[in-house]
């Protein structure tokens, strides 16, 4: 892998980016690469980095949580290069569902390496994620998560403002419209997960994979919202499909409607509205990963 041509982008917002990008830029120096290096101000539109820079570089690098992530996701998928991630975020689900090791320098020795693995990249409203799109106490979550909070409290920052929503959380009536059901639901949230991990560690389904091909929806349609602080090991393994009050479904397209338009969470970023239209699209992009993932 030495000697390519490489597009860093670092976040400077993210938990970590403005500290740790001296030492990357030094580091892959150090390893061989040859890199492209937009400034801070440059930063605000990754994905338009991407396509300037496409016939340039031979693979792009983003440093960054899964924000970071989302926002190159578009470009990513114009420009087909492969990608390396520096999980410098606060949550770092995609780092977590790829197995990647949470150093930097560990990080830096997966792209060295050279291993890449074809993953899926979802769609919601024709917008890219990687780990989940949500709406309801996941989207109020985002919204109210500041990012002073994930710097200072990291993820436990996560934890104050969930204790925050969930103390105001309200039900709210959807349609569903998957593969096997339609179903009119009364829900604190409901869920479509690409990857396998989401929301600093929890599990969108057991089963599920980044590369499966398929969607994994769930809605939580408790009765009583303190139910959900009983359920808490169950999401952390994915297994909340066991209670009969949260909906589970697999499949490769969902429809989910609102009486009124509600935000939508993708990747801890509010990126559109019910209406929602869900799809995957499968093998979309290579990314740098382990021979064998880290445990």
């Amino acid at each position: 892998m030495t000697s390519k041509r490489v597009l860093l982008l670092v976040n400077p917002k993210s938990r970590r980016g403005a500290e740790a990008r001296a030492d990357v830029v030094q580091m892959l120096s150090a390893r061989g690469f040859s890199l492209i290096l937009p400034s801070a101000d440059e930063m605000e539109d990754c994905s338009a980095l991407i396509r300037r820079y496409a016939q340039e570089a031979e693979l792009v690098i983003v440093g960054g949580g899964d924000g970071s992530l989302n926002a190159a996701a578009p470009g990513l998928l114009d420009a087909q290069l492969p990608f390396g991630i520096l999980p410098l975020g606060t949550a770092n689900d995609l780092a977590r569902t790829l197995g990647l090791p949470v150093t930097l320098e560990g990080a830096l020795d997966v792209i060295v390496a050279g291993n890449t693995r074809r993953i899926d990249v979802g769609m919601v409203n024709d917008k890219p994620f990687f780990n989940v799109a949500s709406l309801g106490i996941s989207a109020q979550l985002a919204m109210s998560l500041t990012s002073q909070e994930k710097k200072r409290f990291g993820q436990f920052g996560y934890a104050l403002a969930g204790l925050r929503v969930l103390l105001n959380a309200r039900p709210f009536k959807a349609l569903i419209i998957g593969p096997g059901t339609t179903a009119r639901v009364r829900s604190y949230q409901i869920a479509v997960g690409n990857g396998l991990y989401y929301g600093g560690g929890m599990a969108v389904a057991e089963h599920a994979s980044i590369d499966d091909g398929q969607l994994h929806l769930y809605s939580l349609e408790v009765k009583e919202v303190w139910k959900l602080a009983l359920m808490a090991p169950a999401f952390r393994a994915g297994r909340h499909g066991t209670y009969q009050e949260v909906r589970v479904e697999d499949g490769s397209r969902f429809e989910v409607r609102t009486r009124k338009p509600k935000p939508i969470n993708a990747d801890g970023e509010i990126i559109t509205h019910t209406p929602a239209v869900f799809g995957v699209r499968p093998a979309a992009l290579d990314v740098f990963v382990p021979l064998v993932p880290m445990t």
